[in-house]
């Protein structure tokens, strides 16, 4: 254990197994190693391991809290909530089995259970800044704005430099029209640490000065690489839907399932389109700039290589390398989209596809092109989209308003969008 928690992962692993050689049925190992598992980010082993020890010891709360947390990464929002509701029942007086438990059922729709959870978890443990910032977001999913700025501001007391609750904080003032106060947070933030991104970032979304023609690359890698461990358990609490769009398109317009094509999944993330795309690879390549994401990708199994980069340098590096490129939920962190559409087309073989998603305004007159929001994406106009494509050689298949997921209790709205490479009669 000294050593696990020294995050010397390999040397704990071996002296867990010599320990289960000789005793097979101790719990505490089991669990242990199935948590190094969870850090490694196998988690269909780690839910293995944590499973047998629950059986040696089934009223091991802790045990049955760890095992919902693994399952919330497998993407398994049932199973975790039943494995929540057990260590709850085993140990109602746990704040963070409260927490985790009212996180997921505020997520789930579940409003007045979820809020009593949360504030139980402050009740047990005043000081427990997740919780705070779990309770605050659970108001604004709520259109409880108020109450979450009330949370925030009594959080932000008593951590003042907790970047979630910064972060929390900033939504609430954006939310309520207070861009004076958002613009003091993020500069508050920007003089404790120079060199965030994300308070960077941020601070131009909040007062659109300056506002770049893309997200910063470090601050898009800073920000998937700290939620990498979290993304797919929390997507898929948000219904999710951008690569199943995707796979619904590239069935509409690809033709069979025949295992012909070269593919590029562009800002593929932790993979969730891979396994929808492979019935239609040859060879399924994916790009993401962020390590943390890849590294939970890997594991999948379906990717034929995994590459860290730009994804329009990717692109310009692979001339006409693909039949069919894909890009879900990851162009929203550009705003400009000549320079994707112009290296998705180099990248793409003649009469090659392009399916992608962005978030999407309103295509009115004097709107622009694209916008900088307040949470820190871009999102397009359809008209825009529709021309830049056409600029680009692209003929254009489908421009679909869409769900992309929920967010605060509304849905965010996306376009989906299918093209042809080059000028197809």
């Amino acid at each position: 254990m000294t050593l696990h928690q020294a995050g010397r992962l390999g040397e704990a692993e071996a002296l867990y197994r010599r320990l289960l050689k000789a005793n097979p049925r101790h719990a505490d190992a089991l669990h242990l190693l199935g948590l190094a598992q969870a850090q490694r980010r196998d988690y269909d082993e780690a839910a293995r391991l944590i499973a047998k020890a629950i059986v040696l010891l089934p009223r091991e709360a802790l045990f049955h809290m760890n095992l919902g947390n693994v399952e919330v990464e497998r993407g398994r929002i049932d199973e975790a909530l039943a494995s929540y509701r057990r260590a709850h029942a085993l140990a109602p007086a746990r704040h963070d089995v409260c927490n985790n438990l009212g996180v997921l059922l505020s997520r789930r729709g579940q409003a007045d259970e979820a809020e009593q959870l949360l504030r139980k978890a402050l009740e047990i443990e005043p000081g427990y800044a997740d919780a705070r910032n779990n309770l605050a977001n659970h108001y604004l999913r709520n259109d409880r704005v108020q109450d979450a700025l009330e949370v925030c501001v009594d959080a932000h007391l008593v951590a003042p430099r907790d970047p979630a609750l910064r972060r929390t904080l900033g939504v609430v003032y954006a939310s309520l029209g207070m861009r004076a106060e958002a613009e003091n947070l993020y500069r508050a933030w920007l003089a404790h640490e120079p060199a965030s991104p994300e308070a960077r970032f941020r601070l131009t979304a909040c007062t659109q000065q300056g506002v770049p023609e893309r997200a910063p690359d470090d601050y898009v890698a800073q920000t998937f690489d700290t939620f990498a461990d979290s993304f797919d358990g929390k997507l898929a609490a948000l219904a999710y839907r951008a690569p199943e769009l995707v796979a619904e398109a590239v069935a509409r317009h690809a033709g069979p399932t025949a295992q012909a094509l070269d593919i590029i999944d562009a800002g593929c993330g932790t993979g969730l389109c891979g396994p929808l795309l492979k019935p239609w690879a040859r060879r399924l390549a994916g790009v993401d700039l962020s390590a943390g994401m890849l590294a939970k990708a890997r594991p999948r199994g379906v990717y034929d290589e995994l590459v860290a980069a730009e994804l329009v340098d990717f692109l310009q590096s692979r001339r006409a390398s693909c039949e069919l490129l894909v890009s879900a939920d990851t162009l929203c962190y550009f705003g400009a989209l000549p320079g994707f559409a112009a290296a998705a087309q180099g990248a793409l073989r003649p009469g090659g596809l392009l399916v992608f998603t962005v978030e999407q305004h309103a295509d009115e007159p004097g709107a622009p092109d694209f916008k900088l929001c307040a949470h820190g994406r871009y999102s397009h106009r359809r008209g825009y989209v529709d021309g830049t494509l056409k600029a680009a050689g692209f003929t254009p298949l489908e421009l679909l308003s869409v769900v992309l997921r929920m967010e605060a209790s509304q849905p965010v709205q996306g376009w989906l969008v299918s093209a042809r490479a080059g000028l197809v009669n």
